[in-house]
């Protein structure tokens, strides 16, 4: 931790022992999630669906620390079973199918993990009386392709691609369920996170590391000039902290949104060039521009974040990609 002392007397105290939830505990935020919460002592149970040997989750030992419930998020009398029981007072609502190109292959499946699964989560906890805070993972790929950026939480969710598409259903489900129903749900809108645990290697951050430490060219699927936001996972999982505490100081902020950003877009051929810095590495990437059903740029304005939860980002982007080359160096080394 590295928030002044009195910071983190105050985190401890807020969320020792405190029942949490999360869904999509094994997923790169999810991790990163899960120790922060268990660092604080927190009473976390862990929502998992698949079981991966190879996630920092299972390899680090972290599962091994927190309740373990298996089931997937579509099932809505699993989770209701799982609020009652172990009387849950906080929910994070992280899982879902995350891969764009894998949306685009299979609408349907993205879908259902996305949607259903969203949906299934909130009407569950609308039936437990004891759940007091819902922070659910929407997207900056809520927004859809618009023509007037940064983002801000003021513009209209137009998802047209399928992965897009199933967030902005899912962001406005949430927002149904706060403002119909009084639930107490906030819903974040990250850029692209990065970080140590990540294995889905057709994203740009893990596949970069992974072939420049192979010593092989890394690939770039686009053209090169998409702009992306890039926020590191620790920051990410502060900021889904920030938020559920606000909520529970502040009832009004259910149905809020909150983007979250470092507010420094970039190319992808810039970051290409960042990660092959931080890996020391004077490989060409090779630009394949065979990118389809993407949004061409794309990048969030966090200022009602850092007025409203006083969120900022406590890592520059050279720091998070130092980190997480040293991460896959590793773990690609001992594999």
């Amino acid at each position: 931790m590295v928030e002044r002392k009195g910071v983190v007397e105050d985190l401890v105290s807020f969320w020792r022992a405190r029942p949490v939830l999360v869904t999509g505990a094994t997923g790169l935020l999810g991790t990163s999630l899960l120790r922060q919460l268990h660092e604080l002592g927190a009473d976390v149970v862990a929502l998992v669906r698949d079981w991966v040997p190879q996630s920092e989750t299972v390899r680090s030992h972290l599962l091994e620390r927190v309740r373990v419930v298996r089931g997937d998020v579509v099932d809505q009398e699993l989770i209701e079973r799982v609020l009652g029981e172990y009387e849950i007072d906080t929910m994070f609502h992280l899982a879902a199918q995350t891969i764009v190109s894998i949306a685009n292959r299979n609408p349907v499946g993205t879908f259902e993990s996305n949607i259903r699964g969203t949906w299934s989560v909130l009407e569950a906890a609308r039936r437990s009386p004891l759940v007091k805070s819902i922070v659910v993972a929407s997207s900056d790929k809520a927004y859809g392709d618009q023509a007037v950026l940064p983002y801000s939480e003021a513009t209209p969710l137009e998802g047209r691609h399928p992965y897009d598409v199933s967030k902005s259903c899912a962001d406005l489900i949430s927002q149904m369920y706060a403002r119909t129903f009084g639930l107490p749900v906030c819903i974040t809108r990250c850029g692209n996170f990065f970080g140590p645990g990540d294995l889905n290697w057709n994203r740009i951050v893990p596949g970069t590391f992974r072939s420049v430490i192979r010593g092989e060219r890394p690939v770039i699927r686009s053209d090169g000039t998409f702009v992306r936001d890039y926020i590191f996972v620790e920051d990410g999982a502060s900021a889904y902290l920030k938020t559920a505490e606000a909520l529970h100081r502040d009832r009004t902020l259910a149905g809020e949104a909150f983007n979250f950003s470092n507010e420094l877009p970039l190319t992808v051929t810039s970051l290409v060039q960042k990660i092959l810095v931080a890996a020391n590495s004077t490989l060409e990437p090779e630009i394949q521009n065979k990118a389809s059903h993407e949004i061409r740029e794309q990048f969030l304005d966090a200022t009602k974040a850092r007025q409203r939860l006083q969120w900022m980002p406590r890592f520059t982007l050279d720091e998070g990609l130092a980190q997480t080359y040293r991460w896959y160096r590793s773990f690609l080394e001992s594999s």
